[in-house]
């Protein structure tokens, strides 16, 4: 290390000749990405003898000597913190969490300690992905603090490019297990409705006019039902924040227990609620599926449904 800063030395070999500089490295740094890499050298910190190299598109002869100054990333807002996680699958490059319900996935106001990412800087050493931030290292994406079930974090910068790129192209699987009031009319179907933030309650997502907002896709499939409510699974082809719970609910089936969109269940319901002490939405992601990043192989994971909603779900007759 030297004054706040990693320095890198990086061979190329023969193989490298003919490349683009920013591919060359990104093969030979495997755990820094080709964007972060262009980065830097535009920004000046690639030599070669003692010489500055600031154009990452010129082509390497191969068998070249170079040396990188990468400076010091800033220490993360949150602090390590000892707390317990299920990791269901983990390697050199992500890992892979099923979260139980009421624990917050990133520190925000309100919820400054206490969460996930608290609990995956001491479990991974501070080893994440910067891509999100100091407050997000290594987050993908996220799930409500209500909402159990399975996350992928990333460890390195090109990990989280890589699934980045799955969610942005739709490409990832993600299947959620929900208890939902009413009985739907069509044992299938698909809600496509844009959404964005309520001009009324800026905590709350709506459905808005084509043109706004973002695109959404929901399709839910009815897997038990009774007189009341229902089972259903959904297959979210995008992943907007509240997106099950909103659509659910603008087709009239909003998730049991939902504090936010639902609306007040049958009495029989609301007394079942209680007596069961369930007191947060019916949602689990319960499915998990994307192609690994760098190794290239397709990984599924699935989680056990809680007890809570076993419960919830045994008692509806679902």
């Amino acid at each position: 290390m030297s004054g706040g800063s990693d320095i890198i030395d990086v061979a190329l070999d023969a193989e490298h000749a003919g490349w683009r500089l920013d591919r060359a490295l990104a093969h030979a740094l495997p755990t820094m990405s080709r964007e972060r890499l262009k980065s830097l050298v535009r920004a000046g910190s690639l030599e070669r003898e003692g010489l500055l190299v600031r154009d990452p598109a010129i082509k390497v002869s191969g068998d070249e000597q170079f040396r990188l100054t990468v400076p010091l990333a800033t220490e993360p807002d949150a602090e390590a913190q000892d707390i317990p996680l299920a990791i269901i699958f983990e390697d050199d490059h992500l890992l892979v969490v099923d979260k139980p319900a009421g624990l917050v996935v990133h520190p925000a106001a309100g919820n400054l300690d206490g969460t996930m990412v608290n609990a995956l800087l001491h479990h991974c050493a501070g080893r994440l992905s910067g891509i999100g931030g100091v407050a997000r290292p290594g987050i993908v994406h996220r799930i409500d603090k209500d909402t159990s079930g399975l996350l992928v974090v990333a460890k390195t910068d090109v990990a989280h490019e890589g699934l980045a790129r799955q969610f942005q192209d739709h490409s990832i699987e993600r299947r959620y297990l929900a208890a939902i009031g009413g009985r739907p009319a069509k044992l299938e179907g698909s809600v496509d409705a844009p959404l964005a933030r309520s001009s009324h309650d800026r905590k709350k997502m709506a459905i808005v006019e084509e043109g706004r907002g973002k695109r959404a896709v929901t399709h839910y499939k009815v897997l038990g039902i009774s007189n009341s409510a229902a089972r259903i699974e959904c297959r979210l082809e995008t992943g907007r924040t509240h997106q099950v719970r909103v659509h659910m609910a603008s087709i009239g089936h909003p998730l049991l227990g939902d504090p936010v969109y639902g609306r007040a269940p049958a009495q029989k319901l609301r007394e079942l609620l209680l007596r069961l002490n369930f007191r947060r939405q019916a949602l689990h992601a319960a499915r998990l599926g994307f192609v690994h990043p760098v190794t290239k192989d397709r990984l599924s994971f699935e989680s056990a449904i809680p007890q809570d909603m076993q419960e919830l779900f045994s008692a509806l007759g679902v």
